[in-house]
């Protein structure tokens, strides 16, 4: 298996800095991974931008999912600019397949699209190999 590229290696590791519930609890260390035009389509269908988001996971009375175990990372450099990367979530038994868009800015890697899917682990049989 070949290293990620260095784009790639940043989007991963900015991906599972969100996953940690203290920088998803903190308005301040979000802003600094969200790109300012983010959106996200989240596991319910709903759709938010950032400021929307950082809002309502920063909230004094936000619910708190526990850690999310993130599994099967994968990452594709599209260009010098823009990586993909999808992956597998699970918090308290609820399983969500992960779609993601980084972008490079002046300031670094920032998450720009961020999707979530729900699944079930019996239903979701395929079997994925690496390329």
């Amino acid at each position: 298996m070949t290293e990620p590229s260095p784009g790639v290696a940043a989007a991963m590791e900015g991906e599972l800095r969100l996953l940690d519930p203290l920088v998803r609890a903190s308005a301040e260390l979000l802003t600094q991974v969200l790109h300012p035009e983010y959106r996200e389509i989240d596991s319910a269908g709903r759709v938010w931008d950032r400021d929307a988001l950082i809002a309502s996971l920063t909230a004094e009375d936000a619910p708190r999912p526990g850690p999310l175990t993130a599994s099967r990372m994968r990452g594709l450099q599209l260009d010098a600019e823009l990586v993909h990367l999808t992956y597998d979530t699970e918090t308290k038994g609820h399983l969500a397949h992960r779609s993601s868009l980084w972008r490079l800015t002046d300031a670094g890697w920032v998450l720009y699209f961020h999707q979530a899917t729900p699944f079930d682990a019996a239903a979701n049989t395929a079997d994925e190999t690496d390329d």
